[in-house]
């Protein structure tokens, strides 16, 4: 049985350059409801968790830094003037410090992981997320899941929200873009959106 693609190959990132520039995408400016939407969460300064090439981190005007494995993701994303980390390098970085973001963006990436290895990953950044801020999970819908076979688990709301309640965090809004939920088992691009937030932690009888 050949090996699933892996995320991390430069392949992939270079699959992912080649179907942003198909021309009719950037004539059509497909992008545009995905960019508003994520601008009018109004996440203030985010870091992005599985970057990729920066394309959410170009929609949100720089305002955040990212994280990536894939080595060819972080060059062009680089290249595009945005600031991306590989994971060792963020945490050598000057933003690898306890509450620097106000929120923590994972967009199209849970699907590639399994739920514990999401789970263990958002773990390791939650860190860096203030009080208060927020969390946002994207994934896609069933047209969307199948169209990639880098996809091995689909996450829909109820799982985004075990996922999100098993971090420690507060589900706000939970809910299918841009289109109604019947659309995504044809409409490869309607998602999942959950909005988490980081509690205050809990205070602990007897203490100060």
């Amino acid at each position: 049985m050949s090996e699933r693609p892996q995320t991390r190959d430069k392949d992939y990132a270079l699959r992912l350059s080649r179907l942003e520039s198909v021309w009719w995408k950037r004539w059509l400016d497909v992008q545009r409801p995905y960019r508003h939407h994520l601008q009018s969460l109004d996440l203030g300064f985010v870091l992005d968790v599985g970057c990729g090439l920066g394309r959410n981190l170009h929609h949100l005007g720089g305002k955040g830094v990212g994280v990536d494995h894939n080595p060819e993701s972080v060059a062009v994303a680089r290249s595009r003037g945005l600031e991306v980390y590989l994971p060792a390098d963020f945490l050598v970085s000057p933003h690898a410090r306890p509450a620097r973001f106000d929120a923590l963006l994972c967009a199209h990436v849970a699907e590639h992981m399994h739920f514990a290895e999401v789970r263990a990953l958002l773990a390791e950044y939650l860190g860096y997320l203030r009080i208060g801020g927020r969390l946002v999970l994207i994934t896609p819908q069933e047209a969307g899941f199948r169209s990639d076979p880098t996809h091995v688990e689909f996450f829909d709301l109820a799982t985004l929200d075990h996922l999100t309640t098993a971090l420690g965090l507060r589900v706000k809004s939970a809910y299918s873009f841009p289109f109604p939920r019947f659309a995504g088992r044809v409409f490869k691009y309607n998602e999942f959106v959950l909005v988490g937030e980081k509690p205050e932690p809990l205070a602990i009888p007897g203490s100060p």
